[in-house]
């Protein structure tokens, strides 16, 4: 059964998502990430600290998580594959809330 997820993510106090498609695409990331790793009724935030640079993440690490030990590191870290970054360059820190059902 799937469940509605609600992701809120900023870097340096901004993040903007996109309509349409694009929103509805990202949803469909956080739905798959959070149903692999996590339980997606539990509420939790986690922060990643990780470089930006050609519009993607990378080496990301989690610095923070309000639900260790219940899957939502991992999938903070399955999620940064799909957070848009634009012209963005170096570390970077991104913190997710992960909206439980």
């Amino acid at each position: 059964m799937k469940k509605s997820l609600a992701v809120i993510g900023g870097i340096a106090g901004a993040f903007v998502f996109a309509t349409g498609a694009l929103a509805d695409g990202f949803q469909s990331h956080v739905t798959q990430c959070v149903e692999k790793f996590a339980d997606p009724s539990v509420t939790a935030s986690v922060t990643l600290e990780c470089t930006a640079g050609g519009g993607k993440l990378s080496d990301c690490k989690v610095v923070d998580n309000t639900a260790a030990g219940r899957g939502f590191d991992k999938a903070a870290i399955c999620l940064a594959d799909f957070l848009p970054m634009g012209a963005k360059t170096g570390p970077v820190r991104v913190p997710l809330k992960f909206q439980g059902s």
